[in-house]
């Protein structure tokens, strides 16, 4: 806890010679506290490369100030946590440095294929295509895709295909999208068919325009209507029916960078609506016009969701 103290109070007396000595100090008692400094400003640096832009002044409403005590509360928590954010930190941009095609956070691009088809990338998504004399095939490695197929102008025999590391999806002139999960992937089908094959499994499941299911490990959930939120994505557009609060934030911190967190006491809120995903401070400050809750801010990228002070 102490190095995130020292951190707060550096921040509170930013230019103080005197917090700058007595830290030196602390820092030299014993190669501990060294190493717990070195942590906190790992995941400062971390945390500072972070585009400024995420906090715009559409936050500035709603802001409540953390408490001194809440901060370092805050802060400790993430130093914790640190090896693993920086093991996922690490790992998210390799699948972005060598995947054919990717996206950033709050990234979404749209390509034409070699055949004529459409592919469309979500935010923080990966895909390699790969296109043969054989088939058509797309691997996709994170995140969300929407696929548009067009006519095969070499011949009629070769297959699309759209694989993750649960199983495949075959087109069948069709317009659907795919996103994968920890473990799971979710297919919805927007016009057509598709053919959904489990790793695993001989056996194909046929799925409509109008479903979706979830597949993962050896099997495959139902059929179900397709949810709208399922691709208007593509259209920069995150829809929500009746969606818990806390869900709703899960989703919609998918788009920005940082820390977007609920607080336990407000999860269960409901809200509907259609909110634009080039602008997530604008969706953060609308909540509050929306639900009893408020936003706080400690740094552009630690937000938190609470409920209203009694």
């Amino acid at each position: 806890m102490q190095a995130a103290e020292w951190f707060v109070r550096l921040q509170e007396e930013a230019g103080s010679a005197e917090a700058q000595a007595d830290l030196a100090l602390w820092r030299a008692q014993s190669p501990a506290h060294e190493r717990a400094w070195q942590r906190a400003m790992a995941v400062s640096l971390q945390a500072g490369s972070i585009p400024a832009s995420v906090g715009s002044p559409a936050l500035a409403r709603p802001q409540r100030r953390l408490t001194r005590r809440e901060s370092v509360r805050a802060l400790a928590l993430l130093i914790t946590a640190a090896p693993a954010v920086w093991l996922a930190w690490r790992m998210a941009p390799v699948q972005q440095w060598t995947a054919s095609h990717s996206t950033a956070t709050g990234e979404r691009r749209s390509w034409t294929l070699a055949d004529g088809s459409r592919l469309v990338l979500d935010t923080a998504s990966a895909a390699d295509v790969q296109f043969d004399a054989q088939q058509r095939r797309i691997h996709l490695r994170a995140g969300a895709i929407y696929v548009e197929t067009a006519p095969d102008p070499q011949t009629s025999a070769r297959p699309f295909i759209v694989t993750t590391e649960q199983g495949e999806v075959r087109a069948l002139g069709t317009r659907f999208s795919l996103r994968c999960g920890d473990g799971y992937t979710d297919v919805a089908v927007q016009q057509d068919a598709v053919e959904v094959r489990v790793r695993g499994d001989a056996e194909p499941l046929r799925l409509q325009a109008g479903q979706q299911l979830r597949f993962g490990g050896s099997e495959a959930g139902p059929a179900q209507a397709a949810a709208p939120a399922s691709s208007q994505w593509v259209q920069g557009v995150l829809a929500a029916d009746n969606m818990r609060l806390d869900a709703f934030l899960a989703e919609l911190s998918r788009y920005r960078k940082g820390w977007l967190r609920c607080d336990p006491q407000v999860a269960a809120l409901r809200i509907s609506g259609a909110f634009q995903l080039a602008d997530t401070d604008a969706v953060l400050a609308n909540l509050a016009q929306l639900l009893p809750v408020q936003i706080s801010a400690r740094t552009p990228y630690w937000i938190t969701v609470l409920p209203l002070p009694h």
